[in-house]
């Protein structure tokens, strides 16, 4: 039964009012870095629901990067660009996609009003584009000047890997492989799948990403939890809420790390060569709970999500106690605050920035919804050392938020191309920002 509009403005402006009640929130930075600032959990009937608005960017407005940096956009009028991929020659990769339908997502009056929000988020208002756009700027101008549909009728396509001469896309519920030849525009071959990923009715968690091991014989893949925190039932969470190891020989798989409730970014830091992930806590704690993160992965290593947040806190709304799991489970390294929806990940190794920017991560933030005030909607910079962060975030590229509250963009995956400048996917404002030196095309 479809709930009239008027109730579900009633109702979504209910949940809004609820939110002024929540607790003053802690100065961000305070969920940020090491040793994150972790208060009480805080109790309500009803979820912190302050999403911003998504509007789009007006003309001749554009993000805003740090002195000495200029911001242009790369490639605009695109379809909901989600995540980015930079092949060998330099051409850009666009995955265009939005969720897929999900039927058993989100029901009851808390699902309806959800669903919604995300709509006001920028999410949901159309049909998937479901393909991959190929972006190429033939005369070293930072603009693409050339477009074309590399793949389409795929099914909410995400991460992208080009392993030898196959280009392998995650599409929502399965690894796909596709034949590649350098310098192609457009792939027409039907492909073949690898590997199955969950999906299903629920599929809360839609975004798949992928990226390969260091020697090309696995795929390392991101399947998000079904669920806030276990809510929809344990048994709807089997091989979620973790980092799946795919071999790309027989297509098995198993699970690499485990107890992530919605890991996005994957990148394989440049001195420690180990395996990094960004990872979406959990809602509906408070303002201040629970940081989003990043962090190396173990082989075999559990993080917590449902039973506990970082590391040992028990989280109380599950009723299916692990003890035995909760004593187990691995502090993140680095906390990113608290609900900033930190997605994409890239490591920066190139030399067309200044020294400080080596070696240093760019986490694309695609910002809040469950709190007062908002948080995230900007790229932010971690410096690291010897592999390790060795500082608080920056700003990075800001301004994505307009003073009255609305979303003019939102970022989500950060790419690093082969000149050395910094690509953002915007999946609100419909672009890819290119940002570079000032002095540099």
């Amino acid at each position: 039964m479809r709930m009239p509009f008027v109730v579900t403005t009633a109702l979504t402006t209910l949940l809004v009012s609820c939110a002024l009640a929540d607790q003053q929130a802690l100065p961000p930075e305070a969920g940020m870095g090491p040793t994150p600032k972790l208060p009480a959990p805080e109790k309500s009937l009803v979820p912190t629901v302050n999403i911003a608005p998504a509007k789009g960017w007006p003309s001749g407005v554009k993000p805003t990067a740090p002195d000495g940096f200029s911001v242009s956009a790369f490639a605009v009028d695109l379809d909901h660009p989600r995540w980015l991929y930079v092949l060998p020659n330099n051409d850009i990769l666009v995955a265009e996609s939005d969720a897929p339908p999900k039927p058993e997502d989100g029901k009851g009056i808390k699902g309806l009003i959800m669903k919604g929000v995300m709509k006001k988020a920028g999410s949901g208002r159309a049909p998937s584009a479901n393909r991959i756009t190929l972006l190429r700027d033939t005369n070293g101008d930072g603009v693409a000047d050339t477009r074309t549909v590399m793949l389409k009728d795929l099914n909410s396509p995400f991460g992208m890997a080009l392993v030898g001469d196959n280009l392998y896309v995650a599409n929502t519920d399965a690894i796909m492989r596709f034949p590649y030849k350098q310098g192609s525009t457009e792939i027409t071959a039907k492909g073949s799948k690898v590997a199955d990923l969950p999906a299903g009715p629920i599929n809360h968690h839609w975004t798949k990403n992928i990226i390969p091991s260091l020697d090309g014989k696995h795929l390392y893949a991101t399947v998000g939890s079904n669920s806030n925190v276990g809510e929809n039932g344990l048994d709807k969470e089997e091989n979620r809420a973790a980092i799946l190891e795919v071999d790309l020989a027989t297509g098995k798989s198993r699970v690499f790390a485990s107890g992530l409730r919605n890991p996005n970014g994957l990148a394989w830091e440049p001195k420690s060569k180990l395996l990094w992930t960004t990872v979406n806590e959990r809602d509906e704690l408070g303002n201040d709970l629970v940081p989003d993160y990043m962090t190396s992965v173990k082989d075999g290593g559990f993080y917590g999500w449902p039973y506990s947040y970082y590391g040992q806190h028990v989280d109380a709304r599950v009723k299916d106690t692990k003890p035995d799991m909760v004593a187990k489970a691995i502090v993140p390294e680095y906390a990113l605050g608290s609900h900033t929806a930190s997605l994409g990940l890239a490591f920066y190794e190139g030399r067309l920035f200044p020294r400080e920017y080596r070696g240093g991560a760019f986490i694309g933030q695609h910002g809040s919804w469950n709190r007062e005030p908002r948080s995230g909607y900007k790229v932010v910079f971690v410096p690291f050392t010897d592999g390790k962060p060795s500082g608080m975030p920056s700003d990075f590229l800001t301004g994505f938020l307009s003073k009255d509250g609305d979303a003019l963009g939102r970022p989500v995956g950060v790419v690093v191309d082969k000149e050395g400048a910094v690509l953002v996917a915007d999946d609100v404002g419909n672009a890819v920002w290119r940002v570079a030196p000032s002095t540099a095309k």
